[in-house]
């Protein structure tokens, strides 16, 4: 495969990966930057699809809220993989509970992207 067509299939992973950086500085700047400004995004909440928000704005009152939830949390992406607008994360998320004591859970990210930017983002996580 040429280096040419090579660099297209890696850009998605390039850019999830830059979204996870961000994630984990907590920098809702950056993230905004990082998505279409009609994404959608869907969280892996209680119930799953009622935590979807569309547009940039929503999305980052998400992550705000997430990371005002959850004090200490940080994404360690375990595996990934993509094949051009599409990319698929697997990874483990920390934080402190309530008290103080430490909680994780595990769960994937699908993600499409358009025009280099997160177009799509679905959360799954393993209970």
């Amino acid at each position: 495969m040429s280096p040419i067509r090579m660099s297209r299939l890696e850009t998605g992973i390039r850019v999830v990966l830059d979204y996870y950086e961000a994630f984990n500085r907590r920098d809702t700047a950056a993230l905004a930057r990082l998505v279409d400004e009609d994404c959608a995004v869907e969280g892996a909440g209680p119930v799953p699809g009622l935590s979807r928000r569309s547009g940039r704005e929503a999305a980052v009152f998400q992550w705000q809220e997430l990371f005002r939830e959850r004090p200490g949390l940080r994404l360690e992406v375990e595996e990934i993989f993509g094949l051009g607008p599409r990319c698929v994360a697997r990874w483990r998320l920390d934080w402190e509970g309530a008290e103080g004591e430490k909680r994780h859970e595990r769960g994937v990210d699908l993600f499409q992207l358009r025009n280099g930017l997160v177009h799509e983002l679905q959360s799954y996580v393993k209970r």
